[in-house]
């Protein structure tokens, strides 16, 4: 009974740890997608030629640097 108990918690530690990782990605990409989409008369970075663009390499970036943390912590 301990035995399936064990598995059975470990089972639950390994999804947790999955749904955390995931979380940890979108999150931070959630933030910046609500900011954009909020309809305000003044952000400067709306009317910037290539905006959308930095916005989307910005966002990249930011999910590599969120790997390679994880990368180094063994965590992945």
């Amino acid at each position: 009974m301990n035995t399936y108990l064990s598995v059975t918690a470990q089972k639950s530690n390994d999804v947790m740890k999955l749904l955390t990782i995931f979380s940890a990605f979108f999150l931070p990409l959630t933030f910046i997608v609500g900011v954009y989409g909020m309809n305000f008369d003044f952000m400067p970075e709306l009317r910037w030629k290539y905006g959308y663009l930095y916005v989307i390499i910005f966002m990249v970036i930011l999910s590599v640097l969120i790997f390679i943390w994880f990368k180094r912590k063994k965590i992945l």
